[in-house]
């Protein structure tokens, strides 16, 4: 059975215990009330420096089902476009929004955004611990300089959680191809988050190994909490035509536009397959924002591909459900390389979520996400990419059974609601150390 991704939950069906089937989970989402409430009448603070709330999905999601548990939520974050203000309650969420200096660039920028936000997060932490007492500080890197903020405040019994969603050292030596001073500073500021940590969450279990072998934090104390979609939240739509662009058949792509996404190889492919393999039938729609999204269209439209690729910039959810409804597969061209190898990205799970096949670079955690509902294409080889996109286009049949499997698979084992046993499971254990 497939299940429908319908968004509303019924009224008579709000409360969901730890070992609920997974097919109601799937459809209806995070609870209003989970059973028991074990954290009821517990403060938690999370800290996240580098999205504004609601908009960092993962983060959103645990704090939703941290509250469904019964704890009382605060958020310090960011502001950013669209979440000017700088105090909000959602869904009985608080969330503290603190200013930032301009995207940084540069040590010196870099110094500037860590040190106006280490400033923030301790004046709104400590005002937010006076107003109700903090039990616990759940901090999500990047940066991994949040245990400074926790660090005085577990001498008042505050429990500290590292919610580790990017491993630092790796992205360093990705984006700059080398090691060195800072690369070595980036390795002791991840020793001492997890030597401040008194629980540690992995996204998946590339990051565990981590946490043990190189944070040396014990193994019964690192929980692995996926980013798994909350299937109630993506919406299917019946099919937009004019994304299409007059084609016959489309590849989407939703995330990031930056460097390390590998958008560049992507447009390479995209050029193979129209100059090379002479396909005109196929169109591209890559939907996001990011740093490098004014240099990648200027790249494709220097190489007249304008017309084969559609960038939609940051786009609603609503143009996001249509490119995802639409599209028949999905491509991720991250870029192999220590950090991409070992990351989940968001983007393999909501192709998965629509039934979608993909194509993708051959990554370790890429590979163990969405196993048969992709086909995997040489280390950073635009060519076979491109081989293997019109492949799946030509063969209509296999993609569709891939992107049931993948579907499936989202259902049964990686969705949000498989997630919230493991993450209630690390707060029960640091609440009882």
């Amino acid at each position: 059975m497939l299940y429908s991704l319908t968004g509303k939950c019924p009224p008579e069906r709000d409360r969901l215990t730890m070992n609920a089937p997974a097919s109601i989970a799937a459809e209806e989402g995070i609870p209003a009330v989970i059973e028991g409430e074990p954290l009821k009448g517990r403060h938690v603070l999370i800290v996240v420096e580098n999205l504004p709330l609601p908009f960092d999905r993962r983060v959103w999601q645990e704090a939703r089902t941290l509250k469904a548990a019964g704890a009382h939520v605060s958020i310090i974050c960011p502001t950013g476009k669209g979440y000017e203000s700088r105090f909000e309650v959602i869904e009985g969420i608080e969330i503290h929004r603190h200013p930032l200096p301009l995207e940084a660039k540069g040590a010196i920028g870099f110094l500037a955004e860590y040190g106006a936000a280490l400033f923030w997060e301790t004046v709104l932490a400590w005002r937010i611990h006076f107003k109700r007492r903090i039990d616990v500080i759940q901090g999500c890197n990047p940066p991994d300089l949040i245990f400074l903020v926790a660090l005085p405040f577990k001498l008042f019994g505050v429990r500290y959680i590292f919610d580790h969603h990017d491993i630092n050292p790796e992205l360093y030596e990705a984006k700059f191809n080398k090691r060195g001073f800072f690369w070595q500073l980036m390795v002791l500021f991840e020793k001492l988050t997890f030597k401040a940590a008194d629980v540690s969450i992995a996204t998946n279990h590339s990051y565990r190994k981590i946490a043990i072998e190189r944070g040396g934090m014990a193994p019964e104390r690192v929980h692995v909490v996926r980013s798994g979609p909350d299937l109630s939240k993506l919406k299917r739509v019946p099919p937009v035509e004019s994304w299409k662009n007059g084609r016959a058949h489309m590849v989407g792509y939703v995330g990031v536009m930056g460097e390390q996404e590998g958008i560049d190889l992507l447009i390479d492919a995209v050029e193979h397959i129209v100059r090379t393999m002479k396909r005109e039938d196929i169109q591209f729609v890559l939907v996001g924002g990011g740093p490098a999204l004014a240099e990648l269209k200027d790249m494709t439209a220097q190489r007249g591909l304008g017309d084969f690729i559609t960038f939609t910039g940051r786009a609603p959810d609503q143009d996001l459900f249509e490119v995802l409804s639409t599209m028949d597969l999905g491509v991720n061209p991250d870029r192999v390389n220590a950090m991409n190898d070992k990351s989940t990205m968001n983007k393999i799970m909501e192709y998965m979520s629509y039934a979608k096949a993909m194509v993708q670079f051959d990554v370790t955690e890429g590979r163990r996400s969405a196993e048969g509902a992709s086909l995997y294409a040489k280390a950073n080889d635009p060519v076979d990419m491109a081989e293997k996109i019109v492949e799946l286009i030509d063969d209509a049949e296999r993609a569709k059974e891939m992107g049931r499997y993948g579907l499936e698979r989202v259902v049964n084992e990686l969705n949000w609601q498989h997630q919230i046993k493991p993450l209630l499971s690390a707060y029960q254990q640091v609440l009882s150390r």
